[in-house]
């Protein structure tokens, strides 16, 4: 079985997005182990310069880093990414199991987004849209989307 790590900067406090998130990690356990990582997030100052949000943005970098492991498949969740279908989701998740990877660890920045280091050692980077989510109800989406994959490689009617 497969094992999918959201790994994620800060917490959420909202009850409504951690059950949400909780049902979808519930529905994927027959077919991946699917864990949520929480790392600590670095407060961003209002006004902060260029070079504390640089420095931010390489500590949060380093946090997701330590958690990943050389042999994971990575899917770097950013707005710079490649626009994806559902189904183009179920492909990869789908072209990853026959290749042999046993873990994807897919990562979500904190506000400023993800460190150039996280982005320069994913192996895929995705993007949700031109829009801006807040980040919690990007995880929720995220698993939604991750759960689809499954169910759409399942040959479920959920898609339709």
């Amino acid at each position: 079985m497969i094992k999918i790590n959201l790994i994620v900067v800060g917490k959420i406090k909202e009850k409504y997005f951690t059950d949400a998130i909780g049902e979808y990690q519930k529905r994927m356990s027959r077919f991946a182990n699917f864990n949520v990582i929480e790392l600590k997030d670095f407060p961003t100052p209002n006004n902060a310069s260029e070079s504390e949000n640089a420095s931010i943005l390489e500590n949060e970098g380093q946090e997701i880093l330590d958690k990943i492991e050389n042999n994971d498949f990575i899917i770097a969740m950013t707005i710079e990414g490649k626009l994806v279908s559902s189904e183009d989701l179920a492909k990869t998740f789908s072209d990853l199991a026959v290749e042999g990877y046993s873990t994807v660890d897919v990562i979500i920045g904190g506000s400023l987004g993800l460190s150039q280091a996280v982005k320069n050692r994913a192996n895929l980077k995705i993007s949700l849209g031109r829009i801006t989510l807040p980040h919690q109800l990007a995880r929720v989406v995220v698993s939604e989307q991750i759960y689809r994959a499954f169910m759409i490689n399942a040959g479920s009617p959920y898609h339709k």
